[in-house]
């Protein structure tokens, strides 16, 4: 069941709403002397019924991220259905138990932030049958929150060894959440550093409250919600 919404947005306040966020994209590419066609916007969707995408969809957004598989599985095939070309972000945690279903699912994978993860997807990866391999960012814990999912800056190159030598995953990017208390600056230019020491091409960073400083700082995309879809 979804939760009750704060507020209670038409088809038109969203895709006015959807107007703005890429008004906004944009000039913070100008602002950065940036091509606006160098930052993806991934709408985040989840908590929300089709019939609160759909105006999105028609509005020509086609990257969604959701945070629960169980949720994409049940809205999700049907739109995807109607529109071939969507793509799929999974932006949440991933249970190992669940990877099967998750690569069914998804285009991208965000969030992968622990060594049996990375397992579990190359295993299920080199099953007959299996679905082509997603791409995948791993997610890194810049403020190294306890209660935090990704992997601690401190141990991230070892990371991405172990998922490209051990399991041969080809990773793409990383991704991060920065501390809520925190200005948001410091950690995406930390992701950008490592992202670079690397050569990874993708940075996933900024949400709603902070999209555009994340712009600045190199994200390729950016994930938001609420300025889209209103409060949850």
């Amino acid at each position: 069941m979804e939760p009750d919404r704060t507020d209670d947005v038409t088809a038109h306040d969203v895709t006015a709403r959807l107007a703005q966020v890429r008004e906004r994209i944009a000039q913070a590419c100008r602002d950065s002397e940036r091509d606006p066609a160098s930052v993806q916007l991934i709408a985040v969707s989840k908590t929300f019924g089709p019939e609160h995408i759909a105006p999105v969809i028609d509005a020509g957004q086609r990257l969604f991220g959701e945070n629960r598989v169980q949720e994409s599985a049940a809205k999700w095939p049907a739109l995807r259905a109607s529109h071939p070309d969507l793509e799929l972000h999974l932006i949440g945690p991933l249970q190992t138990n669940k990877v099967r279903e998750a690569l069914a699912l998804f285009d991208v994978i965000q969030t992968l932030d622990r060594p049996s993860l990375a397992a579990a997807l190359a295993k299920e990866l080199r099953r007959e049958g299996a679905p082509p391999a997603p791409r995948l960012l791993v997610q890194v814990n810049t403020g190294e929150e306890p209660q935090k999912a990704g992997v601690a800056p401190g141990e991230i190159d070892a990371f991405l060894g172990t998922c490209r030598e051990v399991h041969g995953l080809a990773i793409e990017g990383l991704m991060c959440i920065p501390p809520a208390d925190e200005p948001a600056a410091p950690h995406f230019a930390l992701l950008a550093k490592i992202a670079a020491r690397h050569g990874l091409k993708t940075l996933s960073m900024g949400m709603s409250g902070d999209f555009e400083t994340a712009i600045t700082l190199g994200a390729t995309h950016v994930r938001v919600g609420s300025a889209i879809f209103g409060g949850r």
